[in-house]
């Protein structure tokens, strides 16, 4: 593993807004908005939002945090929580991972989200577990079959893939990221993916969550 300098704890926080928020006075959902952006923007980690209107019925918006520590997400989360718009929220999901170099791949990439690079109109987040047979696997056969994996992926040069570690941290093995401006191109890549030998070692790959880029304060805006 690289220096602790270089890694990044990810936490994937979705939220469900109470429907009472929608009644309150436009006026006093445009200041809560400033007030959220201002708590986030001052909280000194890297940070993104996305909105999941209309695209599912678990979560509203998802809220994308990259730190040096839990405490940190933890500090600007209580916060979060503090303002009169996090009074009105409710966390549907939770994810927490963190970065390290991958054993299959020899040129390492550094994540988009942390490179500080534009961010793509899409972000696909979803959890992924192996089946424990695959770790059972010789690591030279485990090599293989992902070089099949990356050869296809190489595809899809247009497809940014984020991909964070949960073990013993959180329920899955990984959390991934895929960053994409056409979902279409995204879907593709997952339909060949599911040819290739590695797809027979999933455990689990659900949910798969399309979140649309956008800044707080249209977000918020958008909730009603």
């Amino acid at each position: 593993m690289s220096e602790d300098n270089n890694q990044y704890y990810f936490n994937f926080s979705f939220f469900k807004v109470d429907p009472k928020w929608r009644w309150m006075a436009d006026l006093a959902k445009e200041e809560s908005a400033k007030e959220v952006e201002n708590v986030i923007n001052n909280s000194g980690i890297m940070f993104r939002s996305y909105s999941n209107l209309g695209l599912r019925d678990d979560a509203d918006f998802l809220f994308w945090f990259a730190a040096k520590s839990v405490e940190e997400i933890q500090v600007v989360i209580e916060k979060l929580y503090k303002t009169v718009f996090g009074k009105y929220i409710i966390p549907s999901r939770t994810y927490l991972s963190c970065t390290r170099p991958s054993i299959y791949v020899q040129e390492q990439k550094a994540h988009g989200f942390v490179t500080g690079n534009e961010p793509k109109k899409h972000v696909i987040v979803y959890p992924f577990t192996k089946t424990r047979e695959w770790y059972l696997l010789p690591k030279e056969k485990r090599q293989e079959i992902m070089d099949e994996h990356i050869e296809v992926s190489k595809k899809y040069p247009q497809v940014l893939l984020n991909t964070t570690y949960s073990f013993g941290i959180h329920d899955e093995d990984f959390m991934l990221a895929f960053e994409v401006d056409n979902i279409r191109d995204f879907q593709d890549l997952i339909m060949d993916l599911r040819e290739t030998q590695v797809s027979s070692y999933v455990k689990n790959d659900i949910p798969m969550i399309v979140c649309v880029k956008k800044d707080i304060v249209p977000l918020i805006s958008s909730l009603g």
